[in-house]
């Protein structure tokens, strides 16, 4: 019915049209979907960023996240629910990261930020009421790619890593490319222009870890924090994602990867619309309370 929906409404491909035009097409409007003890904007070291505070404890753990949109579109806004939904269910502040857009920034411009704001987390965790000795990262697609390499880099302590069907191999070449090309909402063409953007300013490449997050070496990936990963059967990055958590775990990592059958990539986003985007928040949730509370 979604897929219906949206093809209905007639938008034209992201690969048609140019970055702003996609932005300018997804928008985030209307009321914040639910309350939260605290939400206020600030600046993450000249990073904007949210956060989000369930409550008015001072040792809360701290969720570090990096919005989806194939590095090109996506804001604060456009994640706005996501961020209040793992707030309030996981019982934890969620610090939202504004980092810079391609192609306008291309690579390494928002890796920068990510890193950026993750330091700066970790130094001003007390005055954000939280306690520097529990903060994580995640996102979604392209912010998944982002935490995933923050989590590799690892520029503070870090007890867990969320990626919700993360990018981790931008050569595009796994089965799942092929079956999920097109008709679920996210195309193999519409990755290639996310990609293309990405990488427009000529400093990395497909090949390069800090943009393929799999393709690190193994003792990179074995020192990275306990994960919790996120697929959808019918996406483009289903397979990269599941290859990513079975690297994590035959190295050792703890982790934790769930499909959701019957998905598409962006459901997580979707809690109005999907009942298992409220179910993937329920687990996604448990998750960090798991390694905050460790």
């Amino acid at each position: 019915m979604l897929i219906q929906t949206l093809a209905q409404l007639g938008v034209p491909p992201l690969e048609l049209g140019t970055p702003q035009q996609a932005r300018a097409g997804r928008l985030a409007g209307g009321q914040p979907s639910e309350h939260v003890h605290e939400v206020r904007d600030l600046d993450a070291g000249g990073v904007p960023a949210r956060l989000y505070r369930p409550s008015a404890a001072h040792d809360l753990g701290l969720l570090v996240y990096f919005h989806g949109g194939g590095w090109v579109i996506g804001d604060l806004e456009s994640h706005d629910t996501v961020c209040r939904a793992l707030a309030n269910r996981s019982g934890h502040a969620v610090l939202s990261v504004d980092y810079r857009l391609a192609p306008e920034h291309p690579f390494p411009a928002a890796l920068g930020d990510s890193i950026q704001a993750t330091r700066w987390a970790h130094a001003n965790a007390a005055e954000l009421g939280c306690d520097a000795n529990r903060i994580a990262v995640g996102g979604d697609s392209a912010g998944a790619n982002l935490a995933a390499v923050v989590a590799q880099i690892a520029p503070i302590p870090l007890c867990h890593q969320m990626l919700i069907y993360p990018v981790t191999d931008c050569r595009r070449v796994s089965p799942s490319y092929s079956e999920n090309a097109t008709g679920y909402f996210l195309t193999a063409a519409g990755m290639e222009w996310f990609v293309d953007h990405y990488l427009s300013g000529g400093q990395g490449s497909p090949e390069d870890p800090r943009v393929s997050p799999l393709l690190a070496d193994d003792a990179t990936l074995r020192a990275t924090p306990p994960a919790l990963v996120i697929t959808a059967e019918f996406d483009p990055l289903r397979d990269e994602g599941e290859q990513y958590a079975a690297r994590l775990a035959d190295l050792g990592v703890p982790t934790t990867h769930v499909r959701f059958s019957g998905m598409i990539h962006a459901f997580f986003s979707m809690p109005e619309m999907i009942d298992d985007a409220k179910v993937a928040h329920a687990v996604a949730a448990e998750a960090l309370k798991t390694a905050f509370s460790k």
